[in-house]
């Protein structure tokens, strides 16, 4: 599955890594704001998320570093969308 199919599922979650006033600059409908510092402590909550989780940034950097993260913390369900424009452009009308 690609990751254009991937995030026009409705059960995937989609979460920006930037910080917070990078995020409110602009960003994906419905998008979830957890700036890559701050994922760490937001684990738990992570782990309830059923569907794919989707991670974004401005260009694709931090996204990668909090996809590698969550996978060594043993997730299966994420995927580096890269940056958050892009991802809009694929995001379901």
């Amino acid at each position: 599955m690609t990751i254009e199919q991937i995030i026009q599922k409705q059960s995937t979650t989609i979460i920006d890594v930037r910080t917070p006033a990078e995020f409110s600059g602009g960003n994906v409908a419905q998008s979830i704001n957890i700036p890559l510092q701050e994922l760490q402590s937001h684990l738990k909550e992570l782990k309830e998320i059923k569907g794919d989780i989707v991670l974004c940034c401005a260009s694709g950097g931090r996204s990668h570093m909090a996809t590698q993260m969550l996978r060594q913390q043993g997730f299966d369900n994420v995927h580096n969308g890269g940056g958050w424009l892009e991802i809009n452009n694929y995001k379901p009308n």
